[in-house]
């Protein structure tokens, strides 16, 4: 399939400083790296695959929001899904960065302003999506994480059916898997 010409130009700042964000990004494991190194090829050979216009696989940024004591973290019961996630979504041609993309999705989809991702990234995950979600059938996650004073309360976006903290140590049914091991690699990330 041919990019859409338009869409390539909108997202080519995205799609050079995703190159250079996974190029310079030291994967903590191996397994890490070869997924960096797959996004990277999927990257080279489709120059749209950071918009959601593009190939049916793209880049996706997200934000899991935490407590400063890593003790709990705030999710999102995404409509479209029903289930559990942290923060995130597609780029957008206005986004600057993978990072700023994650840093809009954690305000956007938590309602709370202050929500200010470390500038590392945490983890990559690469999913196949279920559901009705149009086009996309997989998602390349870049996974940020932010620290948030848990007193501060969120506002449930048109895109969730609830905003919630939890327990690390008690996540909910049916994500607790990968939302464990992205809460131990912010942790790890982030030396808490």
């Amino acid at each position: 399939m041919t990019p859409d010409q338009e869409v390539v130009r909108a997202f080519a700042h995205l799609h050079t400083q995703a190159c250079a964000t996974l190029g310079g990004w030291s994967a903590p494991d191996a397994g890490q790296d070869r997924l960096r190194t797959a996004y990277l090829d999927h990257l080279e050979r489709h120059p749209d695959a950071v918009a959601k216009a593009g190939p049916p696989a793209h880049l996706t940024a997200s934000c899991l929001v935490m407590s400063p004591d890593g003790a709990s973290v705030l999710l999102t019961h995404h409509r479209r899904a029903q289930q559990w996630f942290q923060f995130g979504g597609h780029l957008e041609a206005g986004d600057t960065s993978l990072y700023a993309a994650a840093a809009r999705e954690g305000r956007e989809e938590s309602g709370i302003a202050s929500v200010t991702p470390e500038p590392v990234i945490v983890q990559l995950d690469r999913h196949t999506l279920s559901g009705s979600f149009g086009r996309c059938r997989e998602h390349l996650d870049v996974r940020y994480a932010a620290l948030v004073d848990p007193g501060i309360a969120p506002t449930t976006s048109v895109e969730s059916l609830d905003v919630a903290w939890w327990p690390t140590d008690g996540l909910p049914e049916g994500t607790r898997a990968e939302i464990s091991a992205l809460v131990a690699a912010a942790t790890a990330t982030l030396g808490l």
